[in-house]
């Protein structure tokens, strides 16, 4: 396959259609284009007209634009330590974060690093739709996930439902912490 980096439009609809698992006939029997039209557009031998990427695009369940960026259909994201650790934002809980792979398109999870010091995160509780998984990178934390506290070590990891009403307090000095949500 092609460096995703410089993906055409065919090549950024095959990997969408094979990602979700269909196939050619399936994209072309709800786009009503052929499944040979189909193939010649994924193999980068005909240039779709923009009413088959319409339709194409709708059957995929994303848009044009989705479809024509260059920038989003990177296959690889690499982060430096060093810039996760420049680029970390300070939250009104008390706690930095950084998100990891901002420019991943349409992923199916969200990884983040954590920076939390003792003193500085304020005793907060919250709860959202999804799940949620850390990995102590550095330090310990103290973690309540509904009505049980969790002594967390470096090391350690811990997988929840996030519907569970769930926050953190540092107990070392410093904490650090890979959180990924999906």
């Amino acid at each position: 396959m092609p460096n995703k980096n410089n993906l055409q439009i065919g090549d950024r609809i095959k990997l969408l259609r094979v990602s979700q698992k269909r196939t050619l006939q399936e994209i072309a029997d709800n786009s009503d284009l052929s499944k040979s039209m189909i193939s010649k557009i994924e193999n980068n031998k005909t240039v779709p007209s923009v009413a088959a990427l319409v339709k194409i695009s709708k059957v995929l369940g994303t848009n044009i634009s989705n479809l024509l960026e260059h920038d989003g259909f990177l296959n690889a994201i690499v982060t430096s330590k060093q810039k996760a650790e420049e680029n970390l934002t300070a939250t009104d809980k008390g706690y930095s974060i950084f998100p990891f792979a901002s420019e991943y398109h349409e992923k199916k999870m969200q990884p983040f690093l954590f920076v939390a010091r003792k003193g500085e995160v304020k005793p907060h509780q919250l709860s959202h739709e999804g799940e949620e998984f850390i990995y102590i990178l550095k330090g310990e934390m103290k973690m309540q996930v509904g009505e049980v506290e969790y002594h967390l070590k470096e090391g350690d990891s811990l997988y929840f439902n996030t519907l569970q009403k769930h926050g953190i307090l540092p107990f070392t000095d410093e904490v650090v912490y890979l959180d990924i949500f999906v």
